[in-house]
């Protein structure tokens, strides 16, 4: 038996550690070759193990959440991914303060949210992933961040250190956070809302959701929008303007309901994507000038890069 699959079984149980694992299954945009090892990890301690055994053995780790917002290569991940999923959706509500695992969905946290009248969340219950994706990605909608709410995150070194961060430690900026330059993973986030009257926040939110609905193709395997939002413009008008709507390489193409999303339409290849993204830069830029930047990351080999 593989050492590595013999060290894993000391800490957790042999169902949860899988072997070239298709992380396609485990990504929003349904794309990706086989992980080498895979593990469920469903506790901090757990974690703490699997990343240590993973250290001694010289092997690549990375922490998996909801799969929004990457994109995996054909080729997989040559390592050991590590998926907080089961285990990791726990949730305190303190007056109007939030408290949960960065496991939990951005969706169910909205729930939560309008079940104790609190305000404030309804910007981003619609957006698919984790709370521990959102915070690493400052994520944002409809005038909202995460910046905005965030008070502090509870953080794990890979040594197995844990310390809380604040805000303001955290470098929020623009789809940017000091998660993105170390290698600590998050473990859980407070936020702060405000109380409020849950009939408006749940009409809030339900007026978020249809804006999705009616603008978003939720109906395909994408993961969210592909480009920041450039100074001064929007990436899907600078998109569209270009005349790239509905444009298609393989099975990935340009939403045409929506041009700042490149959806799957149907057995899309990680290359396929990395191709598009590629020839719609390339062609906005000879057309207005501006240079459209990936806020996709991708998955490839042993290491996180952006495209």
């Amino acid at each position: 038996m593989d050492l590595l699959i013999q060290q894993l079984q000391e800490v957790l149980p042999k169902e949860r550690i899988l072997t070239a694992e298709p992380l396609a299954a485990h990504t929003t945009f349904r794309i990706g070759g086989p992980a080498d090892y895979f593990c469920e990890i469903e506790s901090a301690e757990e974690l703490q193990e699997a990343v240590r055994i993973a250290i001694d053995s010289d092997t690549p780790w990375f922490i998996l959440g909801r799969g929004s917002n990457l994109l995996v290569s054909d080729e997989g991940y040559r390592g050991l991914i590590l998926h907080l999923g089961r285990g990791w959706e726990q949730v305190r509500v303190d007056d109007d303060m939030i408290t949960a695992q960065s496991g939990v969905s951005l969706s169910a946290l909205g729930r939560i949210a309008l079940e104790h009248s609190l305000d404030g969340f309804s910007f981003a219950a619609g957006i698919p992933g984790s709370l521990g994706g959102a915070v690493y990605m400052n994520a944002g909608a409809y005038g909202g961040e995460m910046k905005d709410i965030l008070v502090s995150a509870l953080v794990m070194e890979p040594d197995g250190n844990c310390f809380v961060l604040s805000n303001e430690e955290m470098e929020l900026g623009y789809r940017e956070s000091i998660f993105q330059h170390r290698d600590w993973i998050i473990l859980e986030a407070t936020l702060r809302l405000r109380k409020g009257d849950p009939e408006k926040i749940d009409a809030e939110m339900k007026d978020l959701m249809q804006r999705r609905v009616s603008k978003q193709p939720l109906e395909f395997p994408s993961a969210g929008s592909v480009f920041k939002r450039p100074q001064g413009y929007f990436a899907g008008g600078l998109i569209e303007e270009a005349g790239l709507k509905g444009h298609q390489i393989g099975g990935a193409q340009i939403s045409e309901k929506h041009a700042g999303f490149i959806i799957n339409a149907g057995g899309a290849t990680a290359q396929d994507v990395v191709d598009l993204v590629r020839y719609t830069q390339d062609v906005v830029w000879r057309m207005s000038g501006v240079r459209l930047e990936p806020e996709l990351k991708i998955l490839k080999d042993e290491c996180l890069i952006r495209l």
